[in-house]
């Protein structure tokens, strides 16, 4: 059997992958490879010695770094893949279990989300702060509002829309994560708001001036991961202004639209389809940390409750 290393089947991946134009997932990959390389301190290891105990040994290693479970599991998934493709061209022997005692799976970390007032607060376009923030945090605080009234779109699918999405009110894309078209039917409020932020440039076929190079680029998704760092950034910096104290990310926003949907009832299928999540398994795991909540109230007014009908029966 021809010999190869763990890394050489990675960098394979990765440049069969920029060369279909899957920018974001050649990143993923990257990302894997370098956080393996720095584990072995540049030691690039033949696929036969890769071995549980190793795999468990990097695990170690980023937990150590403070990786969070899901970044764990994303890590050695490109690696298992990697394995696997490796395996299947005839380089390494078949290992079932050899990724069986690593974490691989999708972990519900709890993420705090805005409470109801405070985004509600952020989408009141009469606020008194609103009229004293720069421009550049007025326009920031814009494009929070309409993601959120947006059903939450991630900022990548934002980013990308296009002119030729929005006929009137009705908003029809597909999201780039898992290809699920979604149809967003816009309020005036939205409405009024993608009108004071859109392109007005003619000739960008994109509907927000975040990308000016051709879909599906690799300069295309350079501009999106600046954009995307730059709006975080500011993110921050509004909440600064506004004296908030949780920690506002472009996920902070999707995870509060849909922890505000499970909070007014709306049954957890809904709320997957508005997401356009791949399946409601994940919208579960976006929900589980607030249903606990919910059991865990439902517990203490049992509690309550049974507690205060034994004071009323001694009362007697």
């Amino acid at each position: 059997m021809e010999q190869k290393s763990l890394l050489q089947t990675l960098s394979t991946i990765i440049q069969e992958l920029r060369n279909s134009g899957k920018w974001g997932t050649a990143h993923v990959y990257r990302s894997a490879s370098n956080a393996f390389v720095r584990f072995t301190a540049g030691k690039d290891l033949p696929l036969r010695e890769i071995t549980p105990a190793l795999l468990k040994e990097f695990e170690v290693y980023l937990r150590g770094r403070r990786c969070s479970w899901n970044t764990v599991s994303t890590y050695m998934k490109a690696l298992r893949s990697a394995y696997n493709k490796a395996v299947d061209e005839g380089y390494a022997a078949p290992a079932p279990r050899l990724f069986r005692h690593v974490y691989t799976g999708v972990a519900s970390e709890r993420k705090r989300a805005l409470e109801a007032p405070d985004i509600g607060s952020l989408l009141n376009e009469e606020q008194p702060a609103t009229p004293a923030l720069p421009p550049d945090l007025a326009h920031t605080l814009k494009m929070l509002q309409l993601m959120f009234l947006l059903r939450g779109i991630p900022f990548v699918d934002l980013v990308y829309l296009r002119k030729s999405d929005l006929r009137d009110n009705i908003l029809r894309y597909r999201r780039r994560k898992t290809g699920r078209q979604l149809t967003v039917t816009l309020t005036p409020e939205a409405l009024r708001l993608l009108d004071t932020v859109a392109d007005c440039n003619a000739c960008s076929p994109y509907l927000l001036p975040y990308i000016t190079a051709p879909e599906g680029s690799e300069a295309a998704y350079r501009e999106y991961q600046r954009a995307l760092r730059h709006f975080n950034r500011q993110l921050a910096e509004l909440r600064q202004a506004l004296g908030g104290t949780v920690p506002v990310t472009t996920y902070t926003i999707r995870h509060t639209w849909a922890t505000m949907a499970y909070y007014c009832e709306i049954h957890p299928g809904i709320i997957s389809e508005a997401m356009g999540h791949s399946s409601i398994a994940v919208t579960e795991t976006y929900l589980k940390p607030f249903r606990d909540d919910r059991i865990d109230d439902a517990n203490r007014a049992i509690i309550s409750y049974v507690k205060r009908e034994a004071r009323k029966k001694a009362s007697l």
